[in-house]
C-alpha cells in the first residue's frame, strides 16, 4: 500500500554535490522515519541516514557526518539527501525507506549515484 519513488541521482564530479529526493504515496499509511540506503555492486547494502517524521532528530552514518543533510517534508510525505563533497566511493544506488514504527519495511527501487574522479 506504499510507494516509494526516489529521483535526483545522477553523474557528478568528485567535490560535486547532489539532491536526492523520495515521495511516498499511498492509500493508508504512516511513517515514523524515512531514510536512505545505499549498495554497489559486490557489497552489501548500508545505511546512510534518517529522519523521524514527528521531531527534528536526524541520523547518520559515520562517512556523511559533514558532508550530507537530510531533511523532510511532512505535508508533501517526501524526504530529501543533501549530498555535498561528493566522492567517488559515494558511487551507489541509493533507495529510499520508509518505517511506519515497526521497521524498515518499504523501499523504492532506487536511484543510481555516480562520482567521477
Amino acid at each position: 500500500q506504499v510507494q516509494l519513488v526516489e529521483s535526483g541521482g545522477g553523474l557528478v564530479q568528485a567535490g560535486g554535490s547532489l539532491r536526492l529526493s523520495c515521495v511516498a504515496s499511498g492509500r493508508t499509511f504512516s511513517i515514523y522515519r524515512m531514510g536512505w540506503f545505499r549498495q554497489s555492486p559486490g557489497k552489501e547494502r548500508e545505511y546512510v541516514a534518517a529522519i523521524r517524521w514527528s521531531g527534528s532528530a536526524t541520523y547518520y552514518a559515520n562517512f556523511v557526518k559533514g558532508r550530507s543533510t537530510i531533511s523532510r517534508d511532512n505535508p508533501n510525505n517526501t524526504m530529501h539527501l543533501q549530498m555535498n563533497s561528493l566522492k567517488p566511493e559515494d558511487t551507489a544506488v541509493y533507495y529510499c525507506a520508509l518505517d511506519p514504527g515497526t521497521g524498515w519495511l518499504h523501499w523504492g527501487q532506487g536511484t543510481q549515484v555516480t562520482v567521477s574522479s
